[in-house]
């Protein structure tokens, strides 16, 4: 499963995405977007930003932590207006939501 992109600028979709690369789990070293984390990122024509995003479990240890971080690193991106984390747990995340890099990386294939 791969992130839906909703985005009236195209450019500033893509810093996000960088950013979200930046980002990881203190579990596992794989970053937020490869692990399949992030579900939608919307990027408005006045650079509002929204991202839904899921944890691999609704009691991961970072929970209070990891949602924050990621707004707070979207907000400083240069151009950005505003930033939001909708975090959700439909569906719920599965291994198979990872990307093939992130699953060689933790050996599951």
């Amino acid at each position: 499963m791969s992130a839906a992109i909703i985005s009236d600028n195209t450019e500033l979709t893509q810093k996000v995405i960088d950013v979200l690369k930046t980002i990881y789990d203190p579990e596992i070293p794989v970053d937020i977007w490869e692990l399949g984390l992030i579900y939608e990122v919307k990027v408005n024509a006045d650079a509002d930003v929204v991202v839904t995003m899921t944890l691999t479990s609704p009691s991961c240890p970072v929970a209070e932590t990891l949602p924050p971080e990621t707004e707070e690193k979207i907000r400083n991106i240069v151009g950005v207006k505003s930033a939001k984390i909708e975090l959700t747990f439909e569906p719920p995340w599965e291994k198979d939501m990872m990307s093939e890099v992130a699953q060689l990386e933790l050996g599951f294939m």
